[in-house]
């Protein structure tokens, strides 16, 4: 049986059968027959999570053949689609109805299960991750049957599911509360790195959408700052030679040439960064909203990635920036500040509390544990939640004392899956085992 393998290398896998069911009913047989066996298996999106959350020795089922918009209310904005559909294939088949997102990720490489079960978020104190705009769900459990679940209907179910680590049940179709469709304005330049820190969070009040990156030893940090405007806006899109300089050469071709030379020739990191810093800036451009809020990513790179209160932000990132800048290797990949509003999902990163995300990336052919493990102490100490698809070292008793919903959650995961068909060692750790594997 062939190996499966995650986007960025970090996790891997030997599953005893791979399936690709083309139906509800035939992915539901799969389970109701796994089932009383206590067989485990597992459901892979884009395999984009850099943890080993979809890794199985077991089952492995692919949602590629379940996607696709199911209902559209042009009305409400509510929009169903099956759980398999890749996220860069909603927003046009949106445009049709004048709808859109309401917000993205950097990354659009996922299925809308994968980003709802892994808490996947955009930048923008206004607005949630995913899961927060889902309004009702449909899920096949660990015995193969079918269930609806809202804030109305099983309204535990649901809010175990909206961001359910693949541990609730598989997301057969799942509805979103869309706006009417938007483009947005992109204003990117440096700022110094003096005058962001103690200005971010203010700036996140006023604006749309905030996000900056700063490299390792950079005095100045690279500002993305984005604001909404009508669908009959003016466009002034990036043109094709912009694309091609900007986000293919410099941003994905060069700053690999730069992270490889980083690699062979640590000592030229600096130079490598504020030249980098420099190079991601300045332009200003105006698209439909997909098309700036996400970014090709097509150097590999592991990432662990943080939520920490907002009020903490800069406090937490100076010391994150001392531990950065002290690490005794070069690192040409950049941070990535982001924000977000709080929720009320139970294990979303942001529940109860607005969110200052901090997110660490290193190259792929570069060792990504020293570099995370110098840092993750500081966010940790910070109350600071990782990211359920990107690398960290927490378990279940330390996860507890973050979330206030956490025994709530692990009630319903006992409940409908006690035999842990949907487990795998990397749910074992951050969740502990359900009763039936204890």
């Amino acid at each position: 049986m062939g190996r499966w393998s995650n986007w960025g290398r970090s996790a891997s896998s030997t599953p005893s059968a791979v399936a690709l069911p083309g139906s509800e009913d035939e992915l539901c047989s799969l389970l109701a027959a796994a089932h009383p066996e206590g067989r485990r298996v597992k459901v892979v999106g884009g395999s984009h999570s850099f943890t080993d959350i979809a890794a199985t020795d077991g089952t492995l089922i692919s949602l590629d053949k379940l996607q696709g918009l199911t209902r559209v209310d042009p009305t409400t904005g509510w929009v169903s689609m099956r759980g398999g559909t890749r996220v860069w294939t909603i927003s046009d088949a949106l445009e049709p109805y004048g709808l859109a997102l309401p917000n993205m990720g950097d990354i659009d490489r996922q299925s809308i299960a994968g980003a709802l079960s892994t808490g996947t978020h955009g930048t923008g104190l206004g607005l949630t991750g995913y899961s927060g705009i889902v309004r009702g769900l449909r899920l096949a459990l660990a015995d193969g049957s079918v269930v609806t679940a809202s804030a109305e209907e099983n309204p535990q179910l649901f809010q175990a599911a909206r961001v359910g680590l693949g541990a609730i049940g598989v997301i057969l179709e799942v509805t979103l509360a869309c706006v009417p469709s938007f483009v947005v304005r992109a204003d990117e330049h440096p700022v110094e790195l003096a005058e962001m820190l103690p200005s971010f969070v203010d700036l996140c009040r006023h604006e749309d959408h905030v996000e900056f990156y700063w490299f390792q030893h950079a005095t100045q940090v690279a500002a993305k700052v984005n604001t909404r405007l009508p669908a009959d806006a003016e466009r002034a899109p990036l043109t094709r030679r912009q694309i091609l300089l900007d986000d293919e050469l410099l941003s994905n071709g060069g700053h690999r040439a730069l992270c490889e030379l980083g690699r062979l020739v640590p000592g030229t990191v600096p130079a490598l960064n504020r030249f980098a810093t420099k190079a991601l800036a300045s332009r200003v451009y105006t698209d439909r909203s997909d098309r700036i809020f996400v970014s090709p990513r097509r150097t590999r790179f592991r990432e662990m990635e943080y939520a920490v209160p907002l009020e903490d932000f800069e406090a937490v990132f100076t010391e994150v920036m001392a531990a950065v800048n002290g690490f005794g290797a070069g690192i040409t990949f950049p941070l990535e500040v982001r924000a977000a509003a709080a929720d009320d999902t139970w294990l979303g990163t942001a529940s109860g509390r607005e969110s200052a995300y901090i997110a660490l990336h290193r190259f792929v052919k570069e060792d990504h544990v020293p570099y995370f493990a110098a840092v993750e102490p500081i966010l940790k100490a910070a109350a600071g939640r990782p990211h359920w698809g990107k690398l960290h070292t927490r378990t279940a008793e330390e996860l507890r004392t973050v979330y206030p919903r956490f025994d709530d959650f692990l009630a319903v995961r006992d409940a409908v899956d006690p035999g842990g068909v949907f487990a795998n060692a990397y749910l074992d750790r951050v969740l502990g085992q359900a009763p039936g594997r204890a």
